[in-house]
């Protein structure tokens, strides 16, 4: 059985970073991780392939949105680390964990779209 060091030497001695085992991919189906990836692109504004605050404020001001510094930073320190895709994927997944799949909520919603519209209708959201 040969040692670490050994390994490392033949591998031309360098040593890599260790990185933690992330499942955050198996969480979703290959569909959803394309619409992330469609989604985290569109954010990452400069494409350098981490979302920063000034990608935000970009993407944000593109649909009409005029955001403060501090809801930016709010935004940006929910991850602890830089946010390239696969943390990305770890926050929409922690956000995700507990709610119902996405034919179960279409499945609910219809129960109030009896026309098939894709709207409910106001009475439905009137609040007691």
């Amino acid at each position: 059985m040969a040692s670490k060091a050994a390994a490392a030497k033949r591998s031309g001695g360098k040593k890599r970073a260790q990185r933690a085992t992330s499942n955050v991919f198996a969480m979703f189906d290959q569909n959803q991780i394309q619409e992330f990836k469609e989604a985290f692109n569109m954010i990452d504004q400069n494409h350098d392939g981490f979302i920063t605050k000034d990608d935000l404020k970009d993407m944000l001001a593109s649909l009409g949105k005029d955001v403060t510094d501090d809801y930016l930073e709010d935004m940006i320190n929910e991850a602890p680390g830089p946010i390239n895709f696969t943390m990305f994927l770890t926050l929409f997944g922690e956000r995700l964990q507990g709610t119902d799949p996405e034919e179960v909520i279409k499945n609910a919603f219809s129960n109030f779209d009896d026309e098939a519209t894709g709207l409910i209708p106001d009475e439905f959201c009137v609040s007691y």
